[in-house]
This record gives structure tokens, C-alpha cells and sequence, in this order.
């Protein structure tokens, strides 16, 4: 069998005992580390991680508060919320299923706490706080295709922002 340009490389440098087996072996268990985890970019991957767990909780957040509006008035805000809900999963899924195409599938998403409705403030605020997240977490995604789609999480979040302000 032949050996390809990298096997060939790296039996010369242990030749000439510029690379030890140990080093070979320490660099091959963190690249399969990263492989695994989908860590390609170190904290990088962790703010992508971060920004994915707090939008695919934002989802169930939204449906929790579109759930316990219940004044006629709130219905702009039930309705606002149910737009939201509705369409950021497939926002969710395509920046995550992009991201995994280019380096590996993404591991140890987190979880958050469900807050409980208590008025279109809280909602306000709380778009507003998921809007500066993404614009903190996005600062280390280079890739030009992974920040349009996270523009257009944004436009949704927008979009939903200028329904609970200006509807309800």
C-alpha cells in the first residue's frame, strides 16, 4: 500500500527526530477530540454553541409566552410570539446544519431556565437581551454564508420586536 504526502512527512520528521511519537500521538488525540465535539475553532465553537442553545431555548421561551398571554389586548403580543415561534426553528436548523457541514456535528448545547409571562415589557426586554447575545457570540463566525443566516435570525427578531412595540 501506498503512503500518502502527510504519512511520508511525518516519518521523515521522526527520522531526523524533529517530531516524537508522543507529540504525533497528543496532536492526533485533539484533533479527534475536535472532530468529535465540533471544537474546529476553540472558544469560537463555544460562542457558536452558546448563541445556538440560547436560540433553540429562545423558541420554546417564545411559545411559553405566546401560551399565557390572555388579555384581549395581548393579542398583537399571542400573535407576535406564535409568528416567532413558528419560524426560527428553520432558521435554527439551517445555521447549525451549515456550520456542521463545514466542520463536524456540534456537541454540548445548553439548557435554560423558562421565565413566566408577566407583560409586553418582559417581552421587549427580552428580545432586545437575545438580539445583544447574538451580536456578542457572532464577533468570531468568519464564515460570510453563517453570518447571513444569522442576519436573518436577526431580522426575525426585528420583525417580532416591531410587532410587540408597535401592535400590541
Amino acid at each position: 500500500m501506498e503512503k500518502n504526502l502527510t504519512d511520508q512527512l511525518y516519518e521523515e520528521l521522526k527520522k531526523r527526530k524533529l517530531f516524537s511519537e508522543q507529540e504525533d500521538d497528543q496532536s492526533k488525540d485533539e484533533e479527534d477530540s475536535d472532530k468529535e465535539t465540533g471544537d474546529t475553532k476553540g472558544s469560537e465553537n463555544s460562542d457558536f454553541v452558546d448563541m445556538v442553545s440560547t436560540l433553540l431555548h429562545s423558541r420554546t421561551q417564545a411559545h411559553v409566552f405566546h401560551l399565557q398571554t390572555k388579555s384581549q389586548s395581548s393579542f398583537a403580543e399571542h400573535m407576535a410570539l406564535g409568528g416567532y415561534y413558528d419560524e426560527i426553528g428553520d432558521h435554527i436548523d439551517g445555521i447549525v446544519e451549515s456550520f456542521q457541514g463545514k466542520y463536524d456535528i456540534v456537541k454540548n448545547y445548553d439548557t435554560m431556565d423558562i421565565e413566566n409571562y408577566s407583560g409586553k415589557d418582559q417581552l421587549i426586554s427580552y428580545f432586545r437581551g437575545l438580539d445583544d447575545m447574538i451580536e456578542e457570540k457572532r464577533k468570531g463566525i468568519k464564515e460570510s454564508y453563517l453570518q447571513n443566516q444569522i442576519d436573518t435570525i436577526q431580522q426575525l427578531i426585528f420583525s417580532t420586536l416591531y410587532k410587540l412595540r408597535n401592535l400590541a
